[in-house]
């Protein structure tokens, strides 16, 4: 199966390098489709140059408007059976992705979440608070959704292409992972956890997502459970 790897990506020039030479390093057929969105330290400009020497590499580039947006123009770009969201900033390692994909290549599941809480996979030890918020928006999921999800804000999730292709996402800012994790709940899709690494950011490292993202993440869970 032909994995598609979708990299949203806002000042992140010191790591997309290190993410592509990554996911090149994999035994893949594989699409990777780069969303520049907005940035101003030169990210789209590493991408351009990477691109021009390798097949099956597409970078979109947008003005700044965040996360959820970029993922949404990448996906009419699709060209392949498995689609993996792929953050630039190197919290999350590509050397997991085979595993990810697997559940879905062998027609188990239709979605897979990699999962920080799972254990079994190195972790930073750090930021008590996005922790005890994590769990709180898992919990919330699980009484909304009636599932058993440890990790709802994970940035590593794979797709069936047509499944997420069939999403109707609106979310521009990192509120897509909430109304992800929602709408495909809601639906009653089968998805699948694996415990992944997860190599954390401070904020001086570049690290974005803020406790204001948590608090719009409950709105966006409550909202597409009565609302979908």
């Amino acid at each position: 199966m032909r994995v598609a790897f979708i990299v949203p990506a806002y000042n992140e020039a010191a790591t997309i390098g290190d993410v592509l030479e990554r996911i090149e390093a994999l035994d893949f057929d594989r699409q990777v489709i780069v969303v520049d969105d907005g940035s101003v330290d030169g990210t789209g400009d590493i991408v351009e140059r990477w691109a021009e020497s390798r097949d099956g590499v597409l970078l979109l580039r947008q003005a700044n408007r965040g996360k959820g947006a970029a993922i949404r123009a990448a996906i009419p770009h699709l060209d392949a059976d498995i689609a993996v969201i792929q953050d630039a900033d190197m919290e999350y390692d590509p050397v997991d992705v085979p595993a990810l994909v697997e559940p879905i290549e062998r027609g188990a599941a239709d979605v897979v979440f990699g999962s920080r809480l799972r254990g079994g996979r190195p972790q930073r030890a750090y930021m008590f608070w996005h922790l005890v918020g994590n769990r709180f928006l898992s919990l919330l999921t699980n009484v909304l959704f009636n599932t058993t999800i440890s990790d709802m804000e994970t940035g590593y999730k794979a797709f069936r292409v047509e499944v997420l292709r069939s999403l109707d996402l609106q979310e521009d800012d990192f509120a897509i992972e909430p109304e992800i994790t929602a709408k495909i709940c809601r639906r009653g899709l089968r998805i699948y956890e694996l415990p992944i690494a997860y190599y954390g950011r401070t904020y001086d490292e570049g690290k974005k997502i803020t406790w204001r993202d948590g608090f719009k993440a409950i709105w966006v869970l409550l909202r597409v459970r009565a609302l979908g």
